[in-house]
């Protein structure tokens, strides 16, 4: 072996030494401080469920199929995915050799003074080869590294859509429960209109003709104007939900006029299982757990950035100064140029590039932890709401038969001449207030219900990436 290959093997070997004393630490799963079981648990064993199993309404269920085809978030989202899928591939190529074919023709002229002949001399060369342009070795896993910092980035993408996915379907719930609260509500408010309607033209005929007072007419137009302001608030409320209901399906529908009532979810076969189960089953901790990965996969890049980076240049081919004299024996052509790169002074660029991806891998690990904290923090809330809700209604149909009793008394007192107007009035206002609180809580309710199911991780028996 000639001294030259000595020496580069020497080089070569020399590097491969120095990466002894590189030290990257295995990535582990940051531990989360949880507790062990969710307040007022339900089950020890979590139970998927595919979101239309978990709904109890045709038209519920043909609502949030429209929005699953048509929302325009939903294909952003599965084009993100295409777009970090081609990103990885575009990486994934480092590793390997570009190879590249080429052919040419030069046709060049030498003038007397420079020619050896003495005389002017015209040349052709023609040439066929192929080439392989700047490989590099990665002998110390930069190119790996940043490899597989692509392919989980594409993971995390994956698990976004996901979550997108579930926002989608909980939204489209969403607005339709409180599509189906406001019909009931205004179901009430119109109700209580037509009977101050009726109130102010009894009184008022009554004040016109002398045998009432004006306070009686002013109070029961007051009741009046507020049961239409608050008719009007409501169909405001209403018109707008179902604009948002309309963008999320992505397409101009009829909107239905869901009955309250008819809205129902199978809660009973939906358990908790355990915080423990939340890191498999939500999409969103599965994507930050994905870029989590992909931080530390970049603070070995990073480090590897300062290794000798060793590089192979090649081409093989064969040339001829006539064209039917190309593959003729004699004519090959090559070339091998290896080379080596070490980075001696780079003003601090290498050592703040590993700066600079340890700490977006701590805040990578903050987020993540972050994520799963609010993810055990929305379990806890859909069941207390649930809990306290299930009470709170409980009381409230109490108390709603209650101002129903005292209204009706309080016009049957007025009508026997023993109270004032003032006290049906009072009795009346009560009992509208009443009935709009009673269906607030009802479909509070039902929106714990539907919040327990994506906090849980949703519609979860796909949670696998492609």
């Amino acid at each position: 072996m000639s001294a030259k290959y000595s020496r580069l093997l020497f080089i070569v070997l020399s590097s491969g030494m120095l990466t002894a004393c590189q030290h990257i630490e295995t990535y582990q799963k940051p531990q989360v401080a949880l507790a062990e079981v969710y307040p007022m648990q339900k089950g020890t064993k979590y139970q998927a469920l595919i979101w239309s199993d978990y709904v109890n309404d045709p038209v519920l269920i043909q609502v949030v199929n429209l929005a699953l085809t048509h929302n325009r978030d939903l294909k952003i989202a599965a084009l993100r995915v295409q777009e970090a899928k081609a990103a990885y591939g575009i990486q994934r190529s480092e590793a390997w050799p570009g190879i590249s074919g080429s052919a040419g023709y030069d046709r060049s002229r030498v003038p007397a003074d420079l020619s050896y002949a003495g005389r002017a001399v015209t040349s052709d060369q023609y040439s066929v080869g192929i080439g392989m342009n700047q490989w590099e070795l990665d002998l110390w896993g930069r190119i790996r590294s940043l490899n597989e910092a692509a392919l989980q980035q594409f993971f995390a993408t994956e698990y976004n859509q996901l979550a997108v996915r579930n926002s989608i379907i909980q939204q489209a719930i969403q607005s339709y429960v409180t599509l189906s609260e406001l019909e009931k509500r205004i179901y009430f408010a119109q109700r209580s209109v037509q009977s101050y309607e009726k109130s102010v033209r009894i009184f008022k005929r009554r004040y016109e003709v002398g045998a009432g007072s004006k306070v009686e007419y002013m109070q029961a137009q007051t009741l009046l104007t507020n049961g239409q302001t608050l008719l009007a608030q409501l169909q405001k409320s209403q018109d707008m939900t179902a604009n948002y209901l309309v963008q999320l399906i992505g397409q101009p529908i009829a909107i239905p006029k869901p009955d309250l009532d008819q809205v129902t979810f199978k809660t009973g076969v939906l358990q908790t299982g355990l915080p423990s189960e939340l890191m498999l089953n939500r999409p969103d901790i599965r994507s930050a757990e994905a870029m989590l990965n992909s931080k530390h996969a970049n603070i070995h890049a990073a480090r590897a950035a300062f290794f000798p980076r060793i590089a192979l240049t090649g081409s093989f081919g064969t040339a001829s100064t006539e064209l039917d004299g190309l593959f003729n024996s004699g004519s090959e052509l090559w070339t091998f140029s290896p080379s080596i790169s070490i980075p001696i002074f780079t003003a601090g660029r290498l050592k703040n590039n590993v700066t600079l991806a340890e700490v977006r891998q701590d805040i990578a690990v903050s987020e993540y932890e972050k994520t799963v904290q609010n993810a055990f923090r929305e379990v806890a809330d859909a069941l207390a709401g649930q809990r306290h809700l299930t009470k709170q209604l409980q009381v409230q149909q109490q108390g709603l038969n209650a101002f129903r009793e005292t209204a009706r008394l309080a016009q049957l007192r007025y009508d026997n001449g023993a109270v004032g107007y003032l006290d049906v009035l009072d009795a009346q206002r009560s009992l509208m207030s009443a009935e709009q609180q009673w269906v607030e809580t009802q479909s509070a309710l039902m929106q714990s219900y539907v919040s327990l199911y994506f906090a849980l991780g949703g519609d979860s028996n796909i949670i696998t990436p492609s």
